[in-house]
């Protein structure tokens, strides 16, 4: 058991390490003036919301996903 553990711990630990590298690097990006100026343009009424309540990384963050969802809807033709 305790070979088992040797044996498997160092490839989880490294599986680890590279998923958590693809969840901080939209983390570690600033914000642009392009993308705040479009926010501030573009933005709902729940985003100011999780703005002024959460701060302005969460805010980005759903109006990023918002965005992203209607770029991969197909066009209603």
């Amino acid at each position: 058991m305790v070979a088992l553990v040797v044996i498997l711990f160092p490839p989880l630990l490294i599986a680890f390490l590279l998923i958590m590298e693809r969840v901080e690097e939209p983390l570690r990006r600033p914000t642009s003036r392009r993308e705040v100026a479009e926010f501030v343009g573009t933005a709902t009424v729940d985003e100011v919301d999780t703005l002024t309540n959460s701060g302005a990384r969460r805010a980005m963050r759903r109006w990023r996903q918002r965005r992203r969802v209607k770029r991969s809807a197909p066009p209603l033709v």
